[in-house]
């Protein structure tokens, strides 16, 4: 959108360093809106001016490491900690109730944060995102690769070399297309594809806590199949919000998280992965409903 909202920026301190936050003003729960990796928070960029239209209030951010955030020498990345990140800037905005919204691998920091926090969240919106192991869940190639703890020596070298690791991102990217029309694949060609090079190409870089994120992943979902109890027991709304043409977080990742929540309502939508980019003014609708 050419009109972007206006936005008040923050920078929250987080010990190792600080968080890039903008916040648009409007009437809350605030939508606090997180990314996955190896993107940021411009992922959001499209959608957040429908929100703003609607008088609501919304926050992104780009957790530590990416994006704007700061990407210290020798910092230490975790899920952990990127639930702390959103507590953080809940508490520097003094927010009461938001709304999480997670994309891709945000999927466990929202609905852990719901857990972990419930007095302050009103409800939880996914967004083609992972949680625990789910039977139809296809990690993308790349993050398989670096996910893989025995391919740690080829992966730090890969991230070492960047024609080595410009391959491995188009191959990823082409596999991400497939299922695309072609105002879509526009869009992955113009706005998606730079931004995620531009996180690994600026220096400072994010694949320091992009290797360590994935490197952690697949332990992680196997922590949050064993807390799915606990999601199963929040009684606040979540809403799915699922492109269907997304060839790895397929819609049977969304209906086999639905089927662990009490409170849950899933809705598909001709788009790809990122939904938000792809149908903007629909994920909006359903958001505001």
């Amino acid at each position: 959108m050419s009109n972007h909202p206006h936005f008040a920026e923050h920078r929250v301190d987080r010990g190792q360093g600080n968080i890039y936050v903008r916040d648009y003003a409007g009437a809350g729960p605030a939508f606090v809106m997180m990314h996955g990796f190896p993107d940021n928070l411009h992922i959001y960029d499209e959608l957040v001016p429908h929100l703003v239209a609607a008088g609501r209030r919304v926050v992104t951010f780009d957790f530590l490491g990416f994006g704007a955030s700061d990407k210290p020498a020798g910092a230490r990345y975790s899920f952990a900690q990127q639930v702390g990140d959103l507590h953080a800037v809940v508490q520097a905005l003094q927010l009461d109730k938001i709304i999480p919204v997670a994309h891709d691998s945000s999927g466990p920091a929202a609905l852990n944060y719901a857990v972990d926090y419930p007095q302050h969240v009103a409800n939880v919106v996914v967004l083609n995102a992972l949680y625990g192991n789910a039977p139809t869940l296809k990690h993308p190639e790349l993050i398989q690769l670096f996910a893989t703890p025995e391919l740690k020596a080829l992966t730090g070298k890969i991230l070492q070399t960047p024609q080595q690791f410009a391959f491995v991102l188009n191959f990823q990217r082409d596999k991400f297309q497939e299922n695309l029309n072609e105002s879509q694949k526009e869009l992955y060609a113009n706005f998606l594809g730079p931004l995620i090079d531009g996180n690994f190409r600026n220096q400072p870089s994010s694949g320091p806590a992009f290797a360590q994120m994935t490197g952690q992943l697949f332990a992680e979902e196997a922590r949050n199949t064993l807390r799915r109890a606990d999601v199963q027991a929040l009684t606040v709304p979540v809403q799915l919000i699922w492109g269907e043409t997304d060839p790895y977080l397929n819609t049977g990742v969304a209906e086999d998280m639905l089927s662990h929540l009490q409170n849950g309502k899933l809705h598909t939508l001709a788009a790809g992965h990122w939904v938000q980019l792809d149908a903007p003014q629909q994920v909006a609708e359903l958001m505001l409903k």
